[in-house]
């Protein structure tokens, strides 16, 4: 097969791929997020803590992670056929990358958003702050670089469901590979959908890795530095920025109170 063969074939499975993971990415992140933040409110110690709605969402958020992508798709056959139409192509790869990619990024939303300061949520409750308060101006703000890092594994780990996806029809670069790379022996061809992956797959990488280091400059929050003796240098400046934040919010609290009454 010579390239101006594989050419049109190479367009068409990169845009399938990205319609795929572009919808089945905002789908996810949608409902991931507040899904991974209620299983940190609803935990012991919470602000809204309820042990059996927290159990009964972990519970369910657990089973979807355990599942294999590619039985998912088959035991999400009908569900899929109910929504689209269709068990076969792009769009209907849609429905199954989504499912799949919601409990994923839930889990990593509750790991960054527990790694925001506590202290700075007692400062704003001491200021009259409301859960909603705390989750808008607290919680996700300085989550944001950890968020967009999990974005970014979210969007990884969908473009390798993506081409999972192509084995049973879903259509993409995966389908590609398997319908002309192994079916039909063309392995150049199967070959340059690999490297296409790869290039993909390291270029979402680096923009998330670049985006995630820029917020984490940007709201003051510094690393933990390789050497102890830089320690006591870091301090004033974590403090002044976790000051800023509590009065920020304590701000927005006071602006919702008064609206409220």
């Amino acid at each position: 097969m010579t390239w101006s063969q594989m050419q049109p074939l190479l367009e068409q499975a990169c845009g399938e791929t990205l319609i795929m993971v572009g919808w089945s990415t905002l789908i996810s992140v949608a409902l991931g997020l507040p899904i991974g933040v209620l299983l940190v409110l609803t935990d012991k110690g919470g602000l809204l803590q309820n042990g059996l709605v927290n159990k009964v969402i972990g519970q369910i958020v657990n089973v979807g992670r355990s599942m294999p992508f590619i039985i998912l798709m088959v035991a999400l056959m009908s569900f899929t056929r109910w929504i689209t139409g269709t068990t076969i192509g792009s769009e209907a790869a849609i429905v199954p990358l989504a499912i799949g990619g919601i409990p994923f990024f839930a889990r990593l939303v509750e790991t960054a958003v527990r790694e925001v300061d506590h202290g700075l949520v007692e400062a704003v409750q001491a200021m009259g702050g409301n859960t909603w308060t705390i989750v808008r101006r607290v919680l996700v703000p300085e989550a944001l670089p950890s968020l967009i890092a999990s974005i970014t594994t979210t969007i990884v780990a969908l473009i390798g469901y993506s081409a999972m996806a192509g084995t049973v029809g879903g259509g993409g670069l995966g389908d590609l590979a398997v319908r002309y790379g192994y079916q039909r022996f063309e392995t150049g061809l199967m070959w340059i959908t690999v490297a296409v992956l790869a290039v993909v797959i390291s270029l979402i990488q680096f923009a998330g890795d670049y985006a995630a280091r820029s917020l984490h400059h940007r709201g003051g929050r510094q690393g933990s530095g390789p050497r102890l003796r830089l320690l006591k240098a870091k301090e004033p400046a974590a403090t002044a920025a976790t000051a800023a934040t509590a009065a920020t919010a304590a701000t927005a609290a006071t602006a919702d109170a008064g609206k409220a009454g």
